[in-house]
């Protein structure tokens, strides 16, 4: 059996594509209202975390940050006392490197195994099973994980044993499409502020030198004025820039332009802008006085 915790956009979409793939399923959420689709479509509902572990071979998550996921693992309810010998954790979440680790050595005391999966797409994607996957984790772990990581993605990459790789690389990739959407952002409002399309400027460039979905897709909100749906909230994303920082400190490598992303999120986190990063454009275009 597999069980899933964690049903927010994002978990739903993935939760329903392994329901779809013929896995016996079985959820857990903290807001009980959010397994109702999936009941509907046949996942069976926990009603603990405790509950869900007893009986399942492996169990994803798709948890907001470390601390959540800790708390979710630890205690006496949690994860690891109560997952099975030999059953598998696969963490889908953008967490710490370090705690990814740490989280790994657990469930090894314990017997168990654990791969760190997070994955690349928007809600829209994951509901279309086209999510880019990151994968670390023991050979064993990896190759239990798989069949059902090719039920909710259209690409798995191997990042080695060290479980923290496959989120240093998650953490990684979304530093870099926060600076391409900060790069668009101020390059539009520039050729607003001059008299340019921001369309025109759009196609222009990603039909000649970036013709590359980031700059596609990003770049058409941007030029759209279209800061919904929210694909990540900025309070998430606020948290993966920081951990970006945080790993860059202690890495002694410097990220002048995390630096900036990260101010951009604390910024509209701190005004309660509920918009997705493309909202960069908006705080670009007013600082221009647009």
């Amino acid at each position: 059996m597999i069980g899933f915790i964690g049903l927010g956009a994002m978990g739903q979409a993935i939760a329903a594509n392994i329901l779809k793939a013929g896995f016996e399923l079985t959820v857990y959420n903290r807001t009980p209202d959010k397994t109702k689709d999936l009941q509907q479509a046949g996942a069976r509902v926990a009603g603990s975390v405790a509950e869900l572990c007893s009986n399942a071979d492996i169990v994803l998550t798709m948890i907001t940050d470390d601390a959540v996921l800790a708390q979710l693992t630890g205690g006496e309810n949690g994860m690891l006392a109560h997952l099975r010998r030999d059953a598998l954790h696969i963490s889908l979440s953008t967490i710490s490197p370090a705690f990814s680790d740490a989280l790994a050595a657990q469930h090894a005391a314990r017997d168990q195994q654990y791969v760190a999966a997070p994955v690349f797409g928007k809600p829209d994607v994951a509901a279309l099973a086209k999510l880019w996957i990151a994968n670390a984790g023991s050979a064993a772990a990896k190759e239990k994980a798989r069949p059902v990581l090719e039920a909710i993605g259209q690409g798995i990459y191997d990042f080695g044993e060290k479980p923290g790789a496959a989120n240093l690389v998650k953490l990684s990739g979304n530093f870099i499409i926060a600076a391409m959407i900060e790069t668009l952002a101020e390059a539009y409002t520039l050729g607003e502020k001059n008299g340019v399309s921001r369309h025109d400027m759009h196609e222009f460039f990603t039909s000649t030198l970036f013709p590359v979905p980031i700059y596609k897709n990003y770049g058409r909100l941007i030029a759209d004025h279209n800061y919904l749906p929210v694909g990540g909230a900025p309070k998430i994303l606020q948290k993966d820039m920081r951990l970006v920082n945080e790993v860059a400190a202690h890495s002694s490598v410097a990220m002048p332009f995390a630096n900036i992303v990260h101010n951009r999120m604390i910024a509209m986190a701190n005004a309660n802008v509920q918009e997705d990063w493309v909202g960069f454009a908006r705080q670009a275009a007013t600082e221009a006085g647009l």
